[in-house]
């Protein structure tokens, strides 16, 4: 049963890792955060808010009984297009779901390495705002 259990929780933490686009890169948390900003306001956007994930869990381990340090930093940019929200809530008004549209930058400990990404969207309407956050995602990393 335990056996079951844990590869049942395997299986759904491997989806999970299918469902979201990422990149990585050498370049500091720091710089990749403001340049997913600066991709943000430079198509005329505004990030509505920036969830400090890392810090949030970081403060609150101890209160919660662990010890694991999971992140050594993350962040989540949350935002809208109106534009863009709306065409795909017209097309099919369930897309309120995946809105607001979040890209994450995420450095794990004991690693160099940065990943910036965000969750993948079903076919059809939702795939111009991926197009929208890939583009955005690879701005902010100079690709």
């Amino acid at each position: 049963m335990v056996r079951f259990i844990f590869a049942a929780a395997l299986m759904a933490s491997a989806a999970h890792a299918e469902d979201m686009v990422t990149y990585t890169t050498d370049q500091s948390f720091d710089d990749v955060t403001f340049g997913v900003e600066n991709a943000i306001l430079n198509l005329g956007l505004v990030p509505e808010n920036v969830s400090h994930v890392g810090d949030m869990l970081e403060r609150t381990a101890a209160d919660v009984g662990s010890e694991v340090k999971v992140f050594e930093a993350a962040d989540v940019f949350s935002f809208c297009s109106a534009s863009l929200s709306r065409k795909v809530m017209e097309a099919d008004p369930m897309n309120l779901g995946f809105c607001p549209y979040d890209i994450f930058v995420m450095q794990l400990p004991d690693s160099a390495e940065v990943t910036v990404g965000y969750r993948a969207f079903p076919e059809g309407p939702m795939q111009e705002v991926q197009s929208l956050l890939d583009e955005i995602v690879k701005e902010a990393i100079g690709q």
